[in-house]
């Protein structure tokens, strides 16, 4: 059986950098940046009071208690205020530019707030209460590096320092496509023998999740020709945006009825019977449970190739098999810095048994506190309730057959 690395290293290779586009800020969240972020200005951008107070000379407040008249106000936003005259006081807001001549806020608690004259029962140091231009950000300084992942603080910092449109990765396109004649659409009623699809709108979202753009179309029965039809169809429909990646389920086995297998192996042995270039898709057996067959190459479809993933049709093999290969290779694409889900280890709450040459990925519980990690279900590949529950995926390798209770595992965290 192909080892794991070796397989996800193939998929990988099938995704190549996406193009760099211009979104606007409001657009931008959950976008990977393409380029470093520079600002155009310090932040703040001026020297401003950190309090509601009085904006003073520290050396007028030598001797306090002391009485200053307020020669001006200054709200946030005021563009023309008079420079501060020495013994005199500005009554200021928080935000609002410190007036030439200050170097100090009084926080109003310390005075008694008056209008016209205020007494300042309070001494303050120069610089105090004041925050100083550039303090944040310099001008020419990057502040978001390209790889970044744009989420509500970034996008807030990018706003901050002027930038109203930002440099991403275009999202990568992928078509996902669920083959069986069992499969009955969600909401409609079932006869005796079939199931309702589930794989294509999972890994769609997964697809969402991890950055691309997942195109679900219509599942199609267990026949090769319906199959290539709906793909090619999809794929000529789509010419002026052309797709990344296309993602099956099912059809991958060694049964009667595989019609993805045999839907790409025709195709490729029709144009290239040697496949001395390379393409086609070529089917394996990966060394992990679950998740045992793969397939992964190129369809030559009406507009070229594209790239193909093929993955079993249980939902648990499904997912955690686009958690092993699909997702990281897409965030690659993305330019994210760390594409893997983070990776802590915790210890094991129960025994685990795992087969003999076989990866194998149990879902889980983590308990962060206790530093510990529970199994959630079997380890059966349609076991997809435990899966709903599961917050992580638990690692035993390809060389462990048993683990006991209290040994530490490497542990995939699902939300991160």
């Amino acid at each position: 059986m192909r080892p794991v690395a070796e397989h996800a290293a193939a998929v990988a290779a099938l995704l190549h950098p996406t193009a760099t586009e211009t979104v606007p800020l409001a657009q931008a969240r959950g976008r990977v940046l393409a380029e470093d972020l520079v600002s155009p200005h310090p932040l703040p951008p001026f020297a401003n009071s950190a309090m509601d107070g009085y904006a003073v000379r520290a050396a007028d407040l030598a001797d306090v208690p002391v009485a200053l008249p307020v020669a001006a106000d200054v709200p946030a936003g005021r563009t023309d205020g008079p420079p501060l005259a020495a013994g005199t006081a500005h009554r200021i807001m928080t935000g609002a530019a410190m007036p030439d001549g200050a170097d100090a806020v009084v926080q109003v608690e310390w005075t008694d707030a008056g209008t016209e004259t205020v007494a300042v029962e309070r001494a303050v140091a120069a610089g105090q209460n004041v925050r100083g231009a550039g303090e944040d950000v310099t001008a020419g300084q990057v502040v978001l590096p390209a790889g970044t992942l744009l989420g509500p603080a970034q996008i807030g910092l990018a706003a901050a320092v002027g930038v109203g449109a930002v440099p991403v990765r275009r999202r990568p396109r992928v078509l996902v496509l669920s083959t069986g004649s069992e499969l009955v659409a969600p909401g409609e009623p079932l006869q005796h023998g079939q199931i309702h699809e589930s794989n294509g709108p999972m890994l769609a979202a997964a697809v969402d999740d991890a950055g691309g753009r997942g195109e679900l179309l219509r599942f199609v029965p267990d026949d090769v020709e319906q199959f290539t039809r709906t793909l090619d169809d999809a794929l000529a429909a789509r010419s002026d945006d052309p797709v990344d990646l296309v993602l099956t389920s099912g059809g991958v086995s060694a049964g009667a009825y595989e019609v993805v297998k045999d839907a790409f192996s025709r195709t490729r042995s029709e144009a290239e019977p040697d496949h001395r270039d390379g393409r086609g898709v070529a089917f394996t057996k990966v060394a992990m449970q679950p998740g045992m067959p793969q397939g992964s190459g190129h369809h030559r479809g009406p507009t070229g190739d594209v790239a193909v993933v093929t993955l079993p049709g249980n939902p648990v093999s499904s997912l955690v098999s686009f958690e092993v290969f699909v997702r990281p290779a897409l965030r690659r694409a993305l330019g994210h810095p760390q594409p893997d889900r983070p990776r802590v280890r915790a210890r094991l709450a129960e025994a685990l048994d795992s087969p003999a040459g076989r990866r194998q990925l149990r879902r889980g519980r983590i308990d962060a506190v206790a530093g510990t990690v529970a199994p959630v279900g079997g380890a059966g590949s349609h076991l997809l309730a435990a899966l709903a529950r599961a917050d992580c995926l638990l690692v035993v390798d390809e060389d462990t057959t048993h683990v006991p209770a209290g040994e530490t595992v490497e542990v995939w965290l699902l939300d991160g």
